[in-house]
């Protein structure tokens, strides 16, 4: 296919981790896409942490895998360090974490993009769409997407576009009384698109997330710090991978004092969070360091992680140090931690502000509900994190390709988006929230959000979700047989487990199984005082298996009844979201709804009965109400 400026079926903006997943998926389901970015040599960038991965963050990361997504793989490819968080705790909270080399990542990303089938990458600023619909002052009340504009100029038609702006659209930076445009330190704010977005009628907001300084290794006393090793063993993210082999660095563990907190109140005047100058709402579960010594005034310290920014830089990110202090603030309270009293800082930390748009004015397929054909994932709907970006980012990209395979077919308003529900997967759980209940802060994943994290786990992400990419033309073609596998694999060690029985002998070498001699090991397993290590060491058949195969075995078997009620639940919330809720729907007409509950599913319009009950304040009664209306 040559290049051409004109009738792609998808554009994607931004070439951010949320970008890089939705312009990949629309070209690999076979939609002529073009992904336009500010610049292509900061395509992947890890702005801030160099990790990939984390509680519930984990989860995602092998869920886009699942789905036949980039970020599981990337991060495969570039980690230099590995952990299972959570490993002492139930299956449902464990998730893995990777330390990433930052240039290697990006390097990896861009490579990706340029080798794809039906992806052009082209360098631009986007700052105007193109919308039927408009009236004189611009307004967009119902419309459908054209085309998009460049600071160039340029004019470019699609079906279907993808905005994913990360925090350049109408970005600006602080650090102390120093401000400028930007989306990141010396990288140029998108300016336009935010004002555009606004004259079509769009609610869109502020605001705010920073990052912390980054320093020179060398100038580091790791002996007074204290090391964190990796795991010995390493699992994949991505399912196409039995192993990765690559080399393993440390990360190290510092700390505040109440000398570092005293220089820090001593300048909270200057800080642009408490002066007045930001007026954005930042990550309630990632706070700058003046947020924290404010909040936590009675802590005596705070943690540090100092993590390695990749294997060929000498440079270190202090995770836990996010700061809008002026410069020569952050160099004095940095040098009262014990282990950084000569640090060289090569980066200052900052603090940066920018646009977004309310997600409550977005569709469970992430379509504004004002223009249909605009799609919005990552950072631009309220959400922080790579991961989010990259889930949102997945699911907006199958949807655009489909809602321009429709467009092309005549039929753009009737085709069927691919949604995932909570009972899905985390991602699921991610975009409910947001477009249901909305966020006035960066939205942040937790496990506490999924109702139904048994049946979540990062190991269960391919069983949940392979087969429904391949219905969509996006998994990879080996996947489907890599899952049965899979599958074959562990029906095969809960068979011999089922199989074999519990000797007297085994008991003799092994007392957590006295109680359960004569039984199944498979029955022996449900016991969580029974290691799994006890169990693999009565049969060498047993060993033979895959770590991976062992653990979804044993956890499949240790919480089935929890399972069981859980999937009880699920049904439940299914058959709710099975009630779809017309778009012309009229609220008035419900007798007995309170204006509030009117007001709200108005504003919101959900799109099932399932989605109108999770909407914050309304009643159960009101949900019965709305249930007898739509029968």
């Amino acid at each position: 296919m040559g290049f051409r400026f004109t009738d792609y079926d998808v554009i994607v903006i931004g070439g951010g981790h949320a970008g890089i997943e939705a312009s990949l998926a629309s070209a690999r389901m076979g939609a002529s896409t073009l992904l336009v970015t500010q610049t292509l040599d900061t395509i992947g960038k890890l702005s801030c942490n160099p990790s990939i991965g984390g509680i519930s963050k984990g989860n995602i990361v092998r869920e886009i895998d699942a789905l036949g997504g980039e970020m599981g793989r990337l991060a495969d490819a570039t980690m230099i360090q590995y952990r299972l968080l959570n490993r002492s705790r139930g299956p449902a909270v464990q998730a893995p974490r990777v330390q990433a080399d930052k240039w290697h990542y990006h390097q990896l990303a861009k490579h990706t993009l340029e080798l794809e089938k039906n992806l052009h990458l082209y360098q631009d600023t986007v700052v105007d769409f193109v919308s039927s619909g408009r009236d004189a002052d611009g307004r967009v009340d119902s419309g459908e997407i054209q085309a998009i504009v460049t600071s160039r100029g340029r004019a470019i038609s699609a079906k279907a576009v993808v905005l994913t702006t990360g925090t350049f659209m109408e970005g600006k930076i602080f650090i102390g009384e120093f401000e400028a445009r930007e989306g990141r330190l010396g990288e140029q704010a998108a300016l336009g698109l935010g004002c555009a977005l606004r004259r079509m009628g769009f609610n869109v907001g502020r605001l705010k997330t920073g990052t912390p300084p980054r320093i020179l290794r060398g100038s580091v006393d790791f002996s007074v710090l204290e090391k964190q090793e990796g795991d010995a063993e390493v699992r994949p993210f991505s399912y196409a991978y039995d192993s990765v082999d690559r080399p393993a660095v440390p990360c190290w563990l510092a700390y505040t004092n109440e000398s570092t907190h005293q220089i820090i109140r001593d300048n909270m005047s200057r800080s642009p969070l408490y002066s007045g100058k930001i007026q954005g709402i930042g990550p309630r579960y990632c706070p700058s360091i003046e947020d924290k010594v404010v909040r936590f005034a009675e802590r005596e310290r705070h943690q540090l992680f100092l993590e390695p920014e990749g294997l060929d830089t000498e440079e270190l990110y202090i995770n836990g140090l996010s700061s809008s202090l002026p410069e020569e603030v952050q160099d004095s309270f940095m040098r009262t931690i014990k282990g950084l009293e000569e640090a060289v800082v090569t980066r200052p930390s900052y603090a940066v502000e920018y646009d977004y748009v309310e997600p409550t004015q977005l569709t469970a397929a992430l379509e504004t509900k004002r223009i249909r054909g605009l799609f919005t994932a990552g950072q631009i709907n309220g959400t922080s994190g790579y991961e989010e970006a990259g889930g949102q980012g997945i699911i907006a990209g199958i949807n655009a390709a489909l809602c321009a395979r429709a467009a092309s077919r005549g039929s753009r308003e009737r085709y069927e988006p691919f949604i995932l529900g909570r009972a899905d997967a985390y991602i699921g759980v991610l975009i409910d929230d947001l477009v249901t209940l909305g966020t006035k802060e960066p939205y942040r994943m937790f496990t506490a959000r999924a109702e139904y994290r048994l049946r979540l786990r990062h190991d269960t992400a391919d069983e949940r979700l392979t087969e429904r990419a391949a219905a969509v033309g996006l998994e990879r073609p080996d996947a489907i047989e890599r899952l049965h596998r899979k599958l074959d694999l562990r029906d095969g060690i809960t068979a011999l487990w089922q199989e074999r029985k519990v000797r007297t002998s085994d008991a003799g070498s092994y007392p957590s199984l006295e109680k359960h001699v004569g039984k199944s090991c498979a029955d022996a397993l449900r016991d969580p005082l029974v290691p799994l290590e006890d169990i693999l060491a009565l049969d060498e058949a047993f060993r033979a298996f895959q770590p991976e195969i062992r653990t979804a075995a044993e956890l499949e078997i240790r919480y089935s009844h929890y399972i069981d009620a859980q999937d009880k639940r699920v049904d439940r919330l299914r058959r709710m979201d099975g009630m779809p809720i017309p778009d012309a729907f009229d609220y008035d007409a419900v007798s007995g709804l309170s204006m509030e509950s009117k007001t709200k599913l108005k504003t919101i319009r959900p799109a099932t009965l399932g989605q109108a009950s999770r909407i914050s304040g309304l009643r159960p009664s009101d949900v019965m109400l709305l249930m007898v209306h739509l029968r």
